[in-house]
Parts: structure tokens; sequence; C-alpha cells
């Protein structure tokens, strides 16, 4: 997990339409780096699945929504968050 400052960056691979928002554990992407699974209880249409992705991140680190910024994956499955270094702590092992 790339760092700048009090700032990480983390690898994310969503599943729309879950029952409910929740981390799905871990898996390596094709050059090996780690990617943290997440379901999320949002359909993948209007941005309400990276909504939802946001709004999960910043519940389940406490920390606030504007803490939380997707960089790079809009309309895809996997995509780069950033979010204050402090809080990577939390993440699921």
């Amino acid at each position: 997990m790339p760092t700048s400052s009090d700032r990480a960056q983390l690898a994310v691979r969503v599943s729309p339409n879950a029952r409910k928002s929740a981390f799905a554990g871990w898996t390596a992407d094709e050059k090996g780096r780690p990617v943290l699974l997440v379901k999320l209880n949002a359909p993948p249409v209007d941005g309400k699945a990276n909504n939802e992705l946001i709004r999960f991140f910043a519940k389940a680190l406490g920390c606030p929504k504007g803490q939380v910024t997707l960089l790079r994956g809009t309309s895809s499955r996997q995509k780069t968050i950033e979010l204050p270094a402090a809080v990577t702590e939390r993440l699921p092992k």
C-alpha cells in the first residue's frame, strides 16, 4: 500500500448488488499486489456503488466520508481509493 505523507492508497475489487456491504477478504492482482475484496449493497448504476464504497469505508474505518477518495476505477470493479494512513490499521487482516 503506497503512502504519501499521511495518506495511503488501497487497491479494491468490488462486487455490487450484495445483500449487505462487507469486507470479503484479500486476494492478489495479476502482478501479485494485495487487493481488498469488498461486497457492496448497491447497484453499479449512476455512481451508486461508488458512493456506497466511500460510505462503507468511512463508517467501517471511523473516518469522515470526505477523507475517503476514489482515485481510479469509477466504471470498473477494480478501484483505487485513498484514505488516511492512520486508519489503515483498522482494515481487516
